[in-house]
């Protein structure tokens, strides 16, 4: 690996460690955002950012590729809470899951005494 790519993957890999919000990603990457669609949706698009980065090649694209890939993948989370919601998208495991089943009902037995 050529030192200046070592120097690009550091770069990146340390600007991504200082990030801390959803908000900070979204600038990081130069996207334009709702915040009132943040503000709501911050933790779901996250998730979706991390699974959509989970699923791509990411890791074995070259290192001044990543950065693209990176913000095509949150760009495409972003843009699902905007034509969406978190209980459709289902990011996470709470919303995945069937409601419990309805217990039976109770019925009052009656004692002969």
């Amino acid at each position: 690996m050529s030192e200046i790519m070592s120097e690009e993957m550091t770069v990146l890999h340390d600007d991504l460690a200082d990030l801390s919000s959803a908000e900070d990603f979204l600038n990081y990457f130069g996207i334009e955002f709702d915040q009132a669609v943040v503000h709501v949706n911050r933790l779901h698009i996250l998730q979706r950012f991390h699974d959509y980065l989970k699923e791509s090649a990411v890791k074995l694209a070259p290192e001044p590729v990543k950065f693209v890939c990176y913000q095509e993948s949150l760009q495409r989370a972003y843009r699902d809470f905007v034509v969406s919601d978190a209980a459709t998208e289902k990011v996470f495991k709470v919303f995945q899951q069937q409601p419990p089943a309805s217990p039976e009902p109770l019925t009052l037995v009656q004692i002969e005494g």
